[in-house]
């Protein structure tokens, strides 16, 4: 990877990398995680930008997905400690945070890919045929993964209690 970037990847990496690193936080569920996927998708993404015919985005996205679901099955998910404590949230934003939490709780309840499914589909607003080409499926996998994933979020423990009312503005959270 030594030399200057393939023409157009920097560009990309600017204008898309806080979209693509939302989608592995919430895959992940930890910033940190995310970054190490985020940067071994581009890595991938790097080698390969030449030969990327269609949409990009949808390519790294692909790769993300393809190795977040190989490092569930390799790599220990037990505690991560850290010195540092999370910042205070702010006034004015407990019921988005808590909003946020409880959704981000009650995807981790999920198995890999109903919740790969989830996050395509409904925090990228992607088709279902469009889900199913970037995680490699059929269609009807989508859909029954779609179904099993909904039901489990119906009656999971973080999103059993109602929330307070917030706007819609928390979907531009994943954007």
């Amino acid at each position: 990877m030594r030399g200057s970037p393939p023409e157009g990847f920097v560009d990309f990496v600017v204008a898309r990398g806080p979209a693509l690193h939302r989608t592995a936080v919430l895959l992940t569920r930890q910033h940190a995680s995310a970054e190490d996927l985020v940067q071994t998708a581009l890595a991938k993404a790097w080698r390969a930008w030449g030969r990327i015919e269609g949409d990009r985005e949808a390519y790294v996205r692909r790769i993300i997905v393809n190795e977040f679901a190989s490092g569930w099955r390799r790599r220990w998910r037990g505690e991560v400690p850290t010195a540092d404590l999370p910042e205070p949230a702010g006034a004015g934003h407990d019921d988005q945070v808590t909003l946020r939490a409880s959704l981000v709780s009650a995807l981790a309840t999920l198995p890999p890919r109903q919740r790969a499914v989830v996050v395509l589909r409904f925090f990228h607003d992607l088709t279902e045929a469009q889900t199913a080409e970037t995680l490699g499926i059929t269609v009807g996998t989508v859909k029954s993964q779609t179904a099993k994933a909904l039901a489990a979020l119906r009656v999971s423990d973080p999103l059993r209690e109602p929330a307070a009312p917030v706007d819609a503005s928390w979907k531009g959270w994943t954007r």
